[in-house]
């Protein structure tokens, strides 16, 4: 093992980041629980064929267990947009992942420069009452907040045509992960590096969501990102309080992708009619459901015809599946296009890239690393120079 030894610690990271408890371990590599909890203590040292077993059940290189986290930044709370009932382990498993991806980031940093955070400063206060949290007179700050951003970033008033794009161009860091519980819609995570410069990242679950969906998920975490506080864990708020915040996070989608001038003018032209929402999610590229929301939100249809409304939308069926959706993905991230410019100009390639990651600690297989920054399937396939050893003749004549 070239005087490596196994760190523990590492194999607690391996087991929360596939959302698993030492029971859940126990049961699929048939160690026993008092074992594996010596063995993530530091308190006894794993047999080779032990270590074996644990890296091919948690699909981590052999390597991870006997190699040092070398990576100084540091990563806060993380705001998950997902039902009460995600368990906890499911969060922390989503919360790991988005560290290593914060991790391979900073590697990134050596070699490119990506954009600056360029954040508007925002002043929310909100209400102290949870049962205030969504009322009208929060609404009222979150519509000045939305309105204060779009004209920061000079995105005017109407529909934005590629959010991802200019969430990274002002410096917030989007990614996608597959396979992740359905009950989680996206999450956002801060962190702080050496230099005690903050960064976000925006992590979105792909799968069978519409692409509306998708870009109502970003707006809904770039409300946590500019309203919320980032020093008290989630994990400790109370649930009334979590509800309330969420709620605040979804006005500001709401209003940050459908502004009240400009959005308000369209639907107060048939703003009962449902095939003219049709037309108008072509336009504003948001569901149709949170299109009538946000028109009873600014009072241009009654709570009445609302709820009518969504009577409708249950009896044909669009719920769930609403007329005009699209398969949901992103398009290429950040890391794609430094990966792109890297290796086209000759700087790295796979193999040096992946080496970069292991010196830092970050030895993940590099498919897991292409499903963390959402790369392009075998962006990372790492290929030896293998000089031919057939050459054409000299001459035809020979």
């Amino acid at each position: 093992m070239n005087n490596k030894k196994f760190i523990g610690s590492r194999l607690t990271t391996a087991r929360k980041y596939r959302g698993l408890g030492i029971t859940d371990l126990s049961r699929l590599v048939g160690i026993s629980k008092q074992s594996l909890s010596l063995y993530e203590k530091n308190e006894n040292v794993p047999p080779h064929e032990n270590v074996v077993l644990l890296s091919r059940a948690l699909q981590f290189p052999y390597e991870f267990f006997v190699s040092e986290d070398k990576y100084e930044t540091i990563t806060s709370n993380t705001y998950f947009r997902s039902q009460a009932s995600v368990t906890k382990k499911d969060r922390l498993a989503q919360s790991i992942k988005l560290e290593y991806v914060a991790k391979m980031y900073e590697v990134f940093l050596k070699y490119v420069d990506f954009p600056y955070i360029n954040l508007p400063s925002v002043d929310f206060k909100g209400s102290d009452k949870v049962d205030e949290y969504d009322s009208e007179g929060v609404l009222q700050e979150i519509e000045k907040v939305s309105n204060y951003v779009r004209e920061y970033w000079e995105l005017g008033e109407g529909p934005i045509e590629n959010l991802q794009y200019i969430l990274e161009k002002n410096g917030i860091i989007v990614t996608g992960f597959e396979g992740v519980n359905q009950k989680i819609d996206a999450f956002s995570q801060r962190i702080i590096n050496v230099n005690n410069t903050s960064r976000y990242i925006i992590a979105v679950a792909l799968g069978t969501k519409p692409e509306v969906r998708l870009r109502f998920d970003m707006a809904h975490e770039l409300g946590h990102i500019l309203l919320h506080t980032w020093e008290e864990k989630t994990d400790d708020i109370q649930k009334d309080e979590f509800n309330g915040i969420e709620k605040q996070a979804n006005m500001f989608a709401s209003a940050f992708l459908l502004p009240k001038n400009s959005f308000g003018k369209d639907v107060s032209l048939y703003p009962t009619d449902l095939e003219y929402y049709k037309y108008l999610k072509k336009k504003w590229k948001v569901s149709i459901q949170a299109m009538m929301y946000r028109a009873h939100q600014l009072n241009i249809i009654t709570t009445n015809q609302f709820q009518y409304m969504m009577r409708r939308v249950s009896k044909n069926g669009w719920r769930t599946h609403e007329p005009g959706d699209v398969p949901g993905t992103i398009n290429d991230t950040i890391f794609q296009g430094a990966i792109d410019i890297l290796f086209a100009n000759g700087y790295l390639d796979a193999k040096l890239l992946i080496k970069e990651f292991n010196q830092k600690g970050i030895v993940l297989w590099p498919k897991e690393i292409e499903e963390l920054l959402h790369l392009k399937e075998g962006s990372l396939i790492m290929k030896d120079n293998v000089v031919s050893i057939v050459k054409l003749r000299s001459s035809t004549n020979e």
